[in-house]
């Protein structure tokens, strides 16, 4: 049975670097995904990350129990666990969508001042991934090379 999974969870600020986290947390997302015929979308904002997952009902629940342990996660929401006929997300093994003006403005229209996955019920759920599948996929920069040239020190 294929089901959509959906869930919240604030990141772990003890960890240096989010453009890393993130660009981590999409390498694996997406290598595991295509491997698994999983499909998904992730939206960061404001110290929270708000994921959909969609697949074959034990290797999603499996993954998300695998999420629920990673360190850069905290505060786990999940919003249930739905049978669904069709993907949503099939283009993507796991769309990322960056800060976006229409969701923040859908978050304000929820009465929150910021992003705030948490708040979600079941109806505004449904109506945030239509935003998130309207919304332009992004692409992270590509981290430099840091190394002795690159750093403009001159070997001896």
């Amino acid at each position: 049975m294929n089901i959509r999974l959906c869930y919240a969870s604030k990141r772990n600020e003890n960890s240096d670097d989010l453009l890393q986290d993130l660009r981590d947390i999409l390498t694996e997302a997406r290598d595991f995904n295509t491997q698994h015929c999983i499909y998904g979308v992730l939206y960061y904002a404001d110290n929270a990350f708000f994921q959909c997952l969609e697949g074959e009902q034990a290797i999603v629940e499996s993954l998300f129990e695998k999420i629920k342990t990673d360190a850069r996660h905290l505060e786990v929401k999940h919003f249930g666990t739905d049978p669904i006929d069709q993907y949503t997300f099939k283009r993507w093994s796991m769309k990322y969508v960056q800060r976006n003006t229409n969701i923040e403005t859908f978050f304000l229209n929820l009465g929150e001042n910021s992003f705030n996955p948490g708040c979600l019920e079941p109806n505004s759920l449904n109506a945030f991934l239509e935003e998130l599948l309207l919304a332009e996929q992004t692409t992270l920069p590509v981290a430099k090379k840091v190394g002795m040239v690159n750093r403009g020190v001159n070997p001896f």
